[in-house]
């Protein structure tokens, strides 16, 4: 079986109303395959795991074979990743977990969905320790800066938390050369967010060499649920929040905290068969598609006097993903966002995305709960919506 953009479309079964989903960095549809994956799964072996009867057995290896599929989904290996409710909570239970000592410093990026943030930024109040923000000097198009982040690193550096793309901007990170500069101190862990990316590029831990990745698979069309990844060498840094008789010899068992879904996560195998045989060239399609997308509504976006564009101006698909940010002079971002809906089915919205940090404090907005106007793609959207977005948001920015 081969990848194919254009019978991509037909195995969502959501697309088939009016609705037009461009909200898709909040959230993808999912796929047809998961969807009857997790309504066989509570129909016929929905029982506790680890039995010796028949549909214990059954359901146990169902959840193996989940765990197995979403190891490989990022090239790791099973014991290195844990399955939870949310990014926010995952990286959450890992900072409580992850040894820290006195003196420590955390650089934080102000680029961070808050899930990324907020959890070394309270562990490091409650524990004492010194948070420097890396922040960034380009108001419009802000980037997590390898230069920059060089001025906060020393010998103190334990830990450096920043977005593989950002979820308001759609910039892609340089995670690989970021992660050698932090790798030159020697108890500094790299920690990157990699939700707004993974839906739309092939992650790869090892290539990147990372200590921790995080992502959501309900962004990646699959179930509502999220994924942390710790390299094995750094386990021993870890602390388990299990149950004292419990096994810590996996990440899953120190720090899972019963919240790996059963229904959902076996249903993750089903997401990697969508990919078919050759998993890099179905993401290699997938990324030149969505270069085609995003370009058709910046170019509309560039030529208008009245918007500002956070973030990159391009549409190389090497440079950013199709999330694209802006504001419109002369009206609100909701308020825009609402002229758009009475007059058309396409669905988007407004805010600061849990990217408080980067709305507020780098592009400087007045009003922080009204935001910038996010339209997030992905490759089942098709061009044909994308033209007429456009036509209606000329529609909409010549009647302001």
């Amino acid at each position: 079986m081969t990848f194919s953009i254009p019978e991509a479309r037909s195995r969502f079964p959501a697309l088939n109303q009016e609705q037009v989903f461009l909200d898709n960095a909040g959230g993808s549809q999912a796929l047809d395959s998961v969807i009857e994956s997790i309504s066989t799964y509570l129909s016929s072996t929905n029982v506790q795991l680890g039995a010796t009867y028949k549909i214990a057995k059954a359901s146990t290896a169902a959840y193996g074979q989940g765990y197995e599929a979403a190891a490989k989904f990022i090239n790791a290996k099973p014991k290195e990743i844990c399955l939870g409710v949310s990014t926010t909570q995952l990286l959450h239970n890992l900072s409580t977990a992850l040894d820290f000592q006195p003196g420590d410093e955390l650089i934080i990026s102000k680029l961070n969905h808050e899930a990324n943030s907020a959890a070394w930024d309270r562990i490091a109040t409650r524990l004492g320790l010194t948070v420097r923000w890396w922040s960034a000097s380009d108001r419009q198009n802000p980037i997590c800066d390898p230069e920059e982040l060089k001025a906060l690193l020393s010998n103190k550096t334990r830990l450096v938390a920043f977005p593989h793309a950002s979820n308001i901007t759609g910039t892609i990170s340089d995670v690989k050369q970021i992660t050698r500069i932090v790798h030159q101190y020697p108890r500094a862990l790299v920690c990157v967010d990699g939700v707004a990316l993974a839906p739309h590029r092939q992650v790869d831990v090892k290539d990147l060499d990372v200590d921790f990745y995080a992502f959501s698979w309900y962004k990646v069309y699959g179930p509502h649920m999220a994924q942390l990844y710790a390299a094995s060498r750094i386990h021993d840094q870890i602390s388990p929040l299990c149950h004292y008789f419990k096994s810590t010899e996996t990440l899953d068992l120190k720090l899972n905290l019963a919240s790996a879904n059963y229904e959902l996560t076996q249903s993750i195998p089903r997401v990697l068969e969508y990919f078919g045989s050759d998993f890099s060239a179905a993401w290699d399609q997938i990324a030149a598609f969505e270069e085609k997308l995003q370009k058709i509504v910046l170019d509309y976006l560039n030529e208008e006097e009245p918007i500002t564009i956070y973030g990159e101006p391009s549409a190389s698909k090497e440079l950013r993903v199709p999330v694209i940010s802006f504001v419109v002079r002369g009206i609100k971002s909701q308020a825009f966002v609402e002229e758009v809906e009475k007059r058309s089915p396409f669905g988007f919205r407004s805010g600061h995305m849990y990217s408080h940090r980067l709305v507020k404090d780098i592009i400087g907005l007045d009003d922080i709960e009204d935001g910038v106007v996010r339209i997030s793609m992905l490759h089942y959207n098709t061009e044909e919506e994308l033209k007429s977005l456009v036509k209606v948001l000329r529609e909409v920015v010549a009647a302001i």
